[in-house]
């Protein structure tokens, strides 16, 4: 039935509702352009046979002058769940002075015999200083079934000054669930947004900017809930009643790899396991440092003459959110009898550090081994960090040629790969410390812009993954994702600066 009462209304409101309302007195002449005459900014509220099924819905109507007594009303472009009802017009309606204020009625016998409709339309009019409100009234009969359609418009009048941009200016929500921040399409009228593919709820409260002077339905800071591809209309009208309508929805889901860094486990030297110990962020088979050649360095330090300190801690009040990981670049020039390199910078990597004693500096690059399997297409990689640069920048590059402070600038190193996890002959491929930035299985690439020292602030990163030259995501093959923080960006070339510290958190990989 509400259906057929809709389509009542369609037809309605596709004509002319009203050739006119009453007679003009001649005899009377009211102040119709300096009080009346106007354009009016309000809202239409709609029943069906006293059901609700529209409020609120923001509309203009403009009021003119027809002779000295009389008025004309006209509602343009009346569009409702997605139909363009066309354009009310009463014309000629005659006012009556009403203390302060003017009231109008009118009448229609309707008679649409292409579609058997017939039936009475009643109007009333009220306008007081600025504001109006028009009561229209339908009785209608389709065939044999009568139904009662109600509309009630309310306005201000406008003066003619206000702003008309009717604009969202930011949609925000601010929900771990949302991996990829609202984007507004202007032209489109859309708003998307994409979320974690395990989220728990699909419930949202946005928080909205608009035009100044604007209003928003429903209002900024609203939960709704966009589960089940449910599509969320957001009405903007302006200060003159223009209005711009846009659809937010759930574009899609993602994939999303996260290392918060809130969970720690103890790990042990596993030839010293009841002296060298040290804190690693979970889940270990995952994440690695090189902790182990630390604590092996500390089983020579028999003086404790280089104080190390193993290259990731746990800080708990130290993060960008709860806990986060610190790395620290060390002075290890002559350490382990000779053994190990002029700095050691601190690391944390996807991977594992497959320790074991080597002499040759460069050869100890192939300890870490970065990488572990990853099946997604990746998007973005994020996170926070804070660094502060060491002061003692020291060249180890030529272990026979140590330069210590060279006045150069330390840097760190958060960066991200894709790569193939097999070669053409089908044998597993790991990246490590001398192939991780120039292996021809590398695929993608998501760095930060710079790693310069961040003054004590914790910076927000969020990098898109680049595809190498020739290279492409395919499905098909295998890969294995390697994420790698580094206190010193050049620590691979045993070059970086004294004590430069390194803090990461809430790192992410985004994938599709």
């Amino acid at each position: 039935m509400k259906k057929s009462l809709l389509y009542l209304f369609m037809l309605v409101c596709s004509v002319t509702l009203f050739t006119g309302c009453s007679d003009d007195d001649d005899a009377v002449v009211y102040p119709i352009d300096a009080e009346i005459a106007g354009v009016y900014k309000g809202t239409l509220d709609i029943s069906l046979d006293g059901t609700t099924i529209g409020s609120d819905i923001p509309k203009n109507i403009t009021i003119s002058k027809a002779g000295d007594a009389s008025v004309n009303m006209e509602l343009k472009d009346f569009n409702f769940m997605g139909m363009d009802l066309g354009t009310i017009a009463l014309t000629d309606c005659a006012l009556e002075k009403d203390g302060n204020s003017y009231r109008f009625t009118g009448k229609q016998v309707l008679n649409v015999t292409q579609y058997n409709l017939t039936g009475d339309i009643n109007a009333q009019g009220h306008i007081s200083g600025n504001k109006v409100v028009v009561d229209l009234d339908i009785a209608a009969k389709l065939g044999d079934l009568e139904q009662a359609v109600k509309v009630v418009y309310e306005g201000t009048k406008l003066t003619g000054s206000e702003s008309s941009e009717a604009k969202i200016a930011s949609f925000i929500i601010d929900d771990e669930a949302v991996v990829e921040q609202p984007v507004i399409n202007e032209e489109a009228g859309t708003i998307v947004f994409a979320v974690n593919e395990k989220a728990a709820s699909f419930k949202f409260t946005p928080i909205i900017e608009i035009s100044e002077g604007a209003t928003i339905t429903p209002a900024s800071g609203v939960e709704q809930d966009f589960s089940n591809n449910k599509k969320v209309t957001y009405t903007v009208m302006a200060e003159d009643g223009t209005v711009k309508v846009y659809t937010a929805f759930v574009e899609g889901t993602r994939s999303v790899l996260k290392y918060s860094f809130e969970e720690w486990g103890e790990q042990a030297d596993e030839k010293n396991p009841d002296n060298m110990k040290w804190f690693s962020p979970l889940p270990l088979d995952e994440l690695a440092t090189a902790n182990n050649g630390v604590a092996y360095l500390k089983g020579f330090d028999f003086t404790n003459q280089y104080n190390l300190t193993y290259g990731t801690l746990e800080e708990k009040e130290a993060g960008y959110k709860g806990s986060a990981a610190k790395l620290i670049t060390q002075y290890t020039k002559g350490a382990g009898f000779g053994m190990a390199p002029a700095i050691t910078p601190g690391s944390l990597f996807t991977g594992k550090f497959d320790f074991r004693m080597v002499l040759d500096p460069k050869e100890q690059l192939t300890l870490t081994k970065f990488g572990i399997a990853y099946d997604k297409k990746p998007l973005y990689f994020k996170g926070a960090y804070k660094y502060e640069a060491g002061e003692n920048f020291v060249d180890g590059s030529d272990k026979e040629n140590v330069k210590e402070n060279t006045g150069e600038t330390d840097q760190c190193g958060i960066y991200a790969v894709l790569y193939e996890a097999t070669d053409k002959d089908g044998q597993e491929v790991v990246l490590d410390g001398t192939s991780i930035t120039n292996s021809e299985y590398r695929v993608a690439l998501a760095e930060i812009k710079s790693g310069v020292d961040t003054e004590g602030k914790w910076v927000e990163f969020n990098e898109e993954f680049t595809y190498l030259e020739g290279k492409s995501y395919d499905s098909s093959k295998q890969y294995k994702m390697a994420i790698v923080c580094s206190s010193s960006k050049e620590g691979d070339s045993f070059r970086g600066a004294v004590n430069s510290t390194l803090f990461v958190d809430e790192l992410e990989i985004v994938g599709e």
